[in-house]
């Protein structure tokens, strides 16, 4: 077995509505975890949501997102940017060279608040279900100019992931 070698700008590219991803590293080549570049435009908001069964991590190369990855005191209204956890956690942002780690089960979130794109390192485990993920994600995005939000939460079930504030892009 061999290892891999990636160059810069290479690897397949998934462009949504939303955010532009490039697999790096995939279960096909025998990972533990997907790894892949993530650019988020301006504006964009994942929503707070929760994995079931995955981990996550995520890295920024360029730019700044504000992040949080904490069970909140209460899981109240659409704004995830006002949510506590009971040791007084709250929103952070992070900026190059800033990392978040989300186990299973534990809420999160990250949003891009700046006028320029933000560049991230984003791995998940196990592989490949967040390659799988974003396939699915970028064919629903691919339907027409409205998004069906039933097939979206549909596949979201399918993946063991859980919204708990809406997603925004645009």
């Amino acid at each position: 077995m061999n290892g891999l070698v990636v160059p810069p700008g290479e690897g397949r590219q998934l462009i949504t509505k939303a955010q532009q991803v490039t697999f790096k590293v995939t279960g096909d080549d025998g990972a533990f975890a997907s790894t892949f570049e993530v650019v988020v435009p301006s504006g964009f908001d994942v929503g707070a949501h929760t994995h079931a069964g995955s981990s996550e991590f995520f890295y920024i190369l360029e730019g700044e997102l504000e992040v949080f990855a904490f069970e909140p005191v209460s899981r109240t209204g659409e704004r995830w940017e006002d949510w506590e956890s009971p040791e007084g956690d709250r929103v952070a942002r992070a900026a190059e060279g800033g990392c978040m780690f989300v186990p299973p089960g534990v809420p999160h979130a990250f949003r891009n608040r700046t006028d320029e794109p933000v560049r991230m390192l984003f791995q998940s485990a196990p592989a490949p279900d967040h390659e799988r993920y974003f396939e699915e994600i970028c064919e629903i995005f691919s339907r027409g100019p409205v998004v069906d939000p039933d097939a979206v939460e549909e596949m979201r079930h399918r993946y063991g992931l859980t919204q708990l504030t809406p997603l925004r892009y645009g």
